[in-house]
């Protein structure tokens, strides 16, 4: 590969390359507002119909609806009742910014609740998330961050000395390999991969098989048998036996440890934990915590790499100019890796959509729902405005660089990690593994896609991962 080829031309202030929407009214209405308002448009079809193009190719639904109905417009899926669908940044913004018991989540009620299940932070809604999401954003910021960024260092190296030269294999789990590693560390206070005969061990195990097998074509069909089903239920139920398992014996093993007192791990900091009447968690409580931490905390991560890549190999003037800067130890190089990372995270983001149910009427731009409507969120749709990013298909990092240094993305604009009190508790710790993981394949491997063809996104219960994994080839691979 070579790499004298000239540096992405870095933007001037008034960047070309980012847009701004118009305004449209959004927020809570008086009930006597809405009747002058008509309810989103949308496709006549039956649940079931939406609920399978939504879960196998949402992708193709959501663009066929925009380009149909334009930023508002109707659907029916997985939760109950007749869904808004919106990808205006107005519109997110009043959602957003409202308070969380006029807007609670819809994850709630997603295909996410029966294996997370329903007392997670990532799951609960009011006082109960509120308390868990102030207990668990200390260990993911500040010097926790920058603890696990040495363990992600020499995690990376270590993968990337195994990965084979010269024949296709997929990213995703080699990064899985990773992440998992890294949040396994933090959530248990175990430093390096835990021994296979230990109950940490065998979890990490476990959760390797749960991911491979949710890749399965049977996986589909046990979100379907789920609909309606608070609890696991059927094939999820029968895949969920062996991490369940894992993790209750990683509870009970903490529990009796005499040190418990003393650790300062994220699993001791929530056992320790009590509620403002003196309760602790109980163990159905801490494995949907550990369960979301441990799923949630690396999976989509280690996609997110994947997609990164795969888009990379697939735009030479993008993948030339991230090896250039980081192997010349150009003084921007950081700023290229952060805008790359942005720029994959906009155009392939892995949580393709979130939600609330509005428990007041709300206003939509030209469209009004009543109190109780779902309000889906299009992430995808959202970071492929052409008025907010021209040739939003193209990728393109050097829209995030300014002739002084990065830009900012846009709050309501750019929402991987969503917004507002439901932010992604991990979203410090994501960036700064792909930071570091990106930052060590673009100095070690020479990478080129296996082959010409894109992949396609494919939709597993909530994310968007690379059909083939993120396949590439390593034509050679360089010393540490």
């Amino acid at each position: 590969m070579s790499h004298t080829t000239t540096h992405a031309p870095a933007p001037a202030n008034s960047n070309p390359l980012i847009g701004e929407a118009s305004p449209s009214p959004a927020g809570p209405i008086e009930p006597g507002e809405l009747a002058g308002l008509p309810l989103p448009p949308g496709r006549r079809l039956p649940r079931l119909v939406h609920v399978l193009w939504f879960g196998q190719r949402q992708w193709h639904m959501v663009f066929s609806n925009r380009a149909r109905f334009g930023d508002v417009w109707g659907a029916r899926g997985y939760v109950r009742g007749r869904a808004a669908i919106t990808c205006h940044p107005s519109h997110i913004r009043s959602l957003f910014t409202a308070p969380p018991d006029q807007v609670p989540t819809l994850a709630a009620e997603s295909p996410l609740r029966p294996v997370l299940g329903a007392k997670s932070v990532l799951t609960a809604n009011g006082p109960r998330h509120m308390r868990q999401r102030k207990l668990l954003l200390p260990p993911f910021h500040g010097e926790a961050i920058a603890h696990y960024q040495r363990m992600i260092a020499g995690a990376a190296e270590h993968e990337i000395a195994r990965w084979p030269i010269g024949r296709p294999f997929s990213l995703a789990p080699r990064m899985q390999a990773i992440t998992l590693d890294v949040i396994m560390a933090g959530i248990f206070g175990i430093e390096g991969r835990p021994g296979p005969s230990t109950p940490e061990g065998r979890l990490r195990l476990a959760i390797r098989q749960l991911l491979r097998s949710s890749t399965l074509p049977g996986a589909k069909l046990a979100e379907l048998m789920n609909l309606g089903h608070e609890e696991p239920y059927g094939l999820t139920w029968l895949g969920l036996q062996v991490p369940d398992r894992c993790v209750y014996a990683v509870i009970d093993k903490r529990r009796n440890d005499p040190d418990l007192a003393e650790r300062r791990d994220i699993l001791s900091l929530i056992m320790r934990a009590r509620t403002e009447e003196g309760e602790a968690l109980t163990d159905r409580e801490l494995r949907d915590e550990l369960m979301t931490l441990v799923l949630a905390g690396h999976e989509t991560t280690a996609n997110q790499l994947a997609w990164a890549w795969e888009r990379l190999v697939r735009s030479p003037r993008a993948h030339e100019w991230l090896i250039e800067s980081v192997r010349s130890g150009a003084a921007n190089a950081a700023d290229v890796i952060e805008a790359t990372i942005t720029e994959a995270m906009r155009c392939r983001p892995v949580i393709p959509m979130s939600g609330r149910r509005v428990s007041t009427p709300w206003r939509l731009g030209a469209y009004g729902v009543p109190a109780g409507t779902p309000v889906g969120i299009s992430i995808l749709l959202l970071h492929h405005r052409e008025d907010l990013y021209p040739d939003p298909h193209a990728f393109r990092p050097e829209r995030w660089l300014e002739a002084d240094g990065l830009r900012k993305p846009g709050t309501y604009e750019w929402i991987p990690f969503g917004g507002g009190t439901r932010r992604c508790l991990g979203a410090a710790l994501a960036m700064a593994e792909q930071r570091v993981v990106m930052e060590a394949m673009a100095r070690r491997l020479d990478l080129v896609a296996s082959t010409t063809t894109p992949e396609r996104p494919r939709h597993r219960n909530v994310t968007m991962i690379p059909s083939r994994g993120g396949q590439v080839v390593i034509r050679a691979r360089r010393d540490a």
